[in-house]
C-alpha cells in the first residue's frame, strides 16, 4: 500500500509529529509512505514533499488577512501538489490540517473528486465546519450549525481585518467537503465528534480514535534538571504549549504566580521572546523546544502538569504527561478532560483560578510516587502510538478493500 499524507507540518508540533509517527506505522508493516507539508524543514522517515514557498505562503497570508479567503490562496503550489500526486499515485490519502496558509481546497477537493481516491481526513480542530474559525466554543456561536455570516472572531486566526467572507467559505467549504464518495472523518475526541454531528459533515462516516503518543521516549525519565534549575525540593508546576496566549491561559498562570509560596515553582515551555521579557517574575520560562527528551525530562520533575486551556480538542501535552508519571490538570474545555480520570488528575470550570489553585495544591501536596504508576498505566493502556496509528492502518485497509 502506498499512502500519501499532507499536513501543514512534517515532525513538528502534535500535529507533524502524529503524521510522522503513522508514516513510521505504515513503514514497519511494509508499505509506502509519502508526507506533504506546508512549512518547515524536520527531519522524516516518510519521502517528503515540500508544499510550495515562503513567498506562497506570504501571499496566501495576505490573501486571508485583506479578503478573509484562506484556504482558497496558494493556487499554483496546489497545482503542482497535484502533480506529484499523480506522480505517486497514492492507493490512499490522509489529510490533516488543511489550514496554515499553504494549500488551496478547491483545486485539491475538485481533484479528489475526479480521481476518487479514498481519502482519511484527521480534523484537529473545528475549521473544517465553520466559515472562518478554528474554535468557537469561548464564545458560544453557534452560527456554524445552519450558516456562518458576520464571524464574529474574524480578527481571529485565521485573522482577516477588512472582509467578512465567513458566509461564502462556509457554503463553499459545504460543497467541497461533501463531494468525495470515498472520504471518511477522524477525530481524537468524543467532544469534536458531538460537534461534527451537529455540522454539514455530519452524513460522512466519522471514526473517533484518540491520538498517540512514543511510550519510548514519553517515559519517567532521570534527569539533573532539578540540580541545573536550582530548584532544590521545590513541588513543580510545568505549562506547555506550542503557541502560548491568552487562549492557552498564559495570563492563568501569571496570576496564579503571586498565589503560590516559594516552595512551588512554575516552569513555562514553548514561550516565544517577548513573552520571556514580559513573564512574571516568579515563573521560569523556556522558548519552545523540537527535543522531545527535553520535554520528557521537564514532565518527569513536574509533580502536576497545569493545562487551563480554553480552546482545545485532544491536547497532546495532557498524554505526554501522564506517560511520564505526572498527573494533569485542566480546564473543562473541548475534549481535554477526556485524557485523564479520577486517578490521574483533576478536571475544573474554565478560569476559576481559586479552584485551579486548589488543585494543584491538593495533587502536589501527595507524593508524585503516589501517582506515577497510575499515569503511566493509563498512556500505556489508551495513547500507545503503536495501536493508536495501526488503527489508522486498518482503516486504510478497509477503505482500499471497499473499491
Amino acid at each position: 500500500m502506498r499512502i500519501l499524507q499532507i499536513n501543514a507540518s512534517v515532525n513538528s508540533g502534535s500535529t507533524g509529529r502524529i503524521a510522522e509517527d503513522i508514516g513510521k506505522v505504515m513503514l514497519a508493516n511494509g508499505h509506502e509512505s509519502f508526507i506533504a507539508y506546508g512549512r518547515g524543514n524536520r527531519r522524516s522517515e516518510s519521502q517528503l514533499i515540500k508544499i510550495g514557498s515562503d513567498r506562497d505562503v506570504y501571499l496566501h497570508f495576505l490573501k486571508t488577512v485583506i479578503f478573509d479567503r484562506h484556504a482558497f490562496g496558494s493556487t499554483r503550489a496546489t497545482q503542482k501538489l497535484i502533480q506529484e500526486i499523480d506522480r505517486i499515485n497514492p492507493d490512499v490519502i490522509g489529510l490533516h490540517n488543511l489550514h496554515g496558509y499553504y494549500l488551496n481546497i478547491e483545486v485539491l477537493f475538485n481533484y479528489l473528486k475526479n480521481k476518487n481516491i479514498p481519502v482519511l481526513w484527521t480534523l484537529f480542530d473545528c475549521w473544517a465546519f465553520t466559515g472562518h474559525c478554528s474554535y468557537f466554543d469561548n464564545i458560544d456561536c453557534k452560527k456554524w450549525i445552519m450558516g456562518c455570516s458576520h464571524c464574529p472572531k474574524k480578527r481571529f486566526y485565521p485573522s482577516s481585518y477588512l472582509l467578512d467572507n465567513s458566509m461564502k467559505n462556509y457554503e463553499q467549504k459545504r460543497v467541497f467537503f461533501n463531494s468525495l464518495d470515498n472520504l471518511q472523518l477522524l477525530v481524537h475526541s468524543q467532544w469534536l465528534n458531538s460537534l461534527v454531528e451537529k455540522s454539514f459533515l455530519k452524513n460522512i462516516k466519522t471514526n473517533v480514535i484518540a491520538s498517540g503518543i512514543n511510550l519510548d521516549v514519553f517515559k519517567p525519565t532521570y534527569s539533573e534538571l532539578r540540580k541545573k534549575l536550582h530548584l532544590g525540593n521545590k513541588k513543580i508546576i510545568l505549562g506547555c504549549a506550542s503557541i502560548w496566549d491568552k487562549r492557552k491561559g498564559l495570563d492563568d498562570f501569571q496570576q496564579l504566580a503571586n498565589l503560590f509560596s516559594d516552595e512551588y515553582q512554575i516552569i513555562l515551555v514553548g514561550l516565544n521572546k517577548m513573552q520571556l521579557k514580559q513573564l512574571n517574575k516568579r515563573i521560569i520560562g523556556f522558548e519552545r523546544t523540537e527535543s522531545v527528551s527535553q520535554l520528557a525530562e521537564l514532565y518527569s520533575i513536574a509533580n502536576v502538569f497545569v493545562n487551563p486551556t480554553y480552546q482545545d480538542n485532544f491536547p497532546t501535552t495532557n498524554l505526554e504527561a501522564l506517560a511520564c508519571g505526572t498527573p494533569v490538570v485542566t480546564y473543562n474545555t473541548g475534549g481535554s478532560p477526556e485524557a485523564i480520570d479520577d486517578l490521574t488528575g483533576r478536571v475544573i470550570e474554565k478560569g476559576n483560578i481559586t479552584k485551579l489553585f486548589d488543585c494543584i495544591l491538593e495533587i502536589s501536596s501527595l507524593e508524585k510516587s503516589k501517582y506515577i504508576d497510575d499515569c503511566r498505566v493509563r498512556a500505556e493502556k489508551c495513547y500507545n502510538k503503536n495501536d493508536r496509528y495501526s488503527d489508522y492502518l486498518n482503516i486504510y485497509t478497509r477503505m482500499i478493500e471497499k473499491l
